[in-house]
């Protein structure tokens, strides 16, 4: 039996019979696979097709970092000029210049240029500039940003964002005409869109910022001393922008003997603003604590109609919408009447009351 196998050549393919050479069947099948792999990594001198384990063992060699690849797949790392497609690595893609494709990679994505595709990396993604998409677990590092960023821990943009930052805990970035997201915090300077983070947001103009604390430059802070039908008397810090705004406070229970620390957080926002008069209105929930057993917690809706004094004092009182869950005596018996009311099997009441709150602010 004859034992032939194919060669390219000249762009034909012709047979050799391995059996009429003596001793070179398992070279001339090594010429084979070399010649077919050197073909096609060199099938174009602009745009090519790379294969490897880790630079510079792959079809394009020590050539790759100048060469522009329209499909990458490298087993560790890979580095090239410029991609036009997919990359996949099992490690990082390192791409000196721009990238307009998608690049996957199991620990990072480096571009030095312009990012027009999309980025997944399991830890981080690092790029000059984007209009795509950067996914990574821990953190996408940027120049400027037109897509968006999503990534476990932290997205930081060193100039400007036009799309959304979404972050585990912190976004930074210059101007942000979009929004910023995150679990702790956001950091920006004008920002045209909202602002939602967990605790605190910083910009230097932020009309809606969603937040406990708020610490926008030319937006609004006050201090507030409020109380309410029970007594529940708290001393608060507001913040926030033109329209939003957080509140964080604490207090003390005039009527109980035991639950008489008081703290509440919220947030609120302003309508039908004028010169000496708006309306405030607010979610809050609150707490009263002696810090050994039992609960007292209560949501509240209130709408606060407010008269502002001057430019720096604000006089506001309004109807409140309460719901209570409390498995405690006394605040079973803070509340006198409920429009509804339930016990549960556990001895927790939930209730449903109207009440009222008023108070003096001081801005800053």
């Amino acid at each position: 039996m004859n034992t032939t196998s194919t060669k390219i050549k000249n762009g034909y393919a012709t047979n050799i019979n391995f059996k009429k050479v003596p001793g070179v069947k398992a070279l001339g099948l090594a010429i084979l696979l070399s010649t077919g792999l050197n073909g096609f990594a060199q099938e174009s001198k602009k745009d090519k097709v790379n294969i490897g384990f880790i630079y510079p063992v792959s079809t394009n060699g020590t050539h790759a970092a100048l060469d522009t690849n329209v499909f990458s797949l490298n087993a560790l790392v890979g580095v090239s000029a410029a991609e036009k497609g997919l990359s996949f690595a099992g490690l990082s893609n390192i791409v000196r210049k721009n990238a307009s494709g998608t690049q996957f990679a199991g620990f990072s994505n480096h571009i030095g240029g312009k990012a027009s595709g999309a980025q997944f990396a399991g830890f981080i993604n690092t790029y000059g500039g984007g209009n795509g998409a950067a996914i990574a677990g821990f953190a996408n590092i940027s120049k400027e940003n037109s897509g968006a960023q999503v990534a476990g821990f932290m997205n930081w943009t060193s100039k400007n964002v036009s799309a959304v930052q979404v972050a585990g805990f912190m976004n930074k970035a210059a101007d942000v005409k979009g929004s910023q997201i995150a679990g702790f915090i956001n950091v920006a300077k004008k920002v045209k869109g909202v602002q939602l983070a967990g605790f605190i947001n910083v910009a230097d103009s932020s009309d809606y910022p969603i937040g406990i604390i708020n610490i926008v430059k030319n937006g609004e802070k006050s201090i507030a001393l409020t109380t309410n039908q029970n007594l529940t008397t708290m001393a608060t810090f507001r913040s926030g922008g033109k329209v939003l705004y957080g509140i964080i406070g604490a207090g003390y229970n005039f009527k109980n003997k035991d639950e008489v620390y008081a703290f509440e957080a919220g947030l609120g926002a302003h309508f039908f603003q004028s010169e000496h008069f708006r309306l405030n209105a607010e979610l809050t929930g609150s707490s009263l604590q002696d810090f050994k057993r039992g609960n007292y917690f209560k949501s509240t809706f209130q709408l606060l109609p407010s008269l502002r004094i001057g430019q720096n004092l604000e006089l506001f009182a309004g109807p409140s919408f309460n719901f209570v869950s409390t498995n405690t005596e006394e605040g079973k018996t803070l509340q006198k009447h409920y429009v509804k009311s339930w016990d549960r099997k556990d001895n927790t009441l939930h209730a449903l009351f109207l009440g009222y709150t008023g108070g003096l602010a001081i801005s800053f």
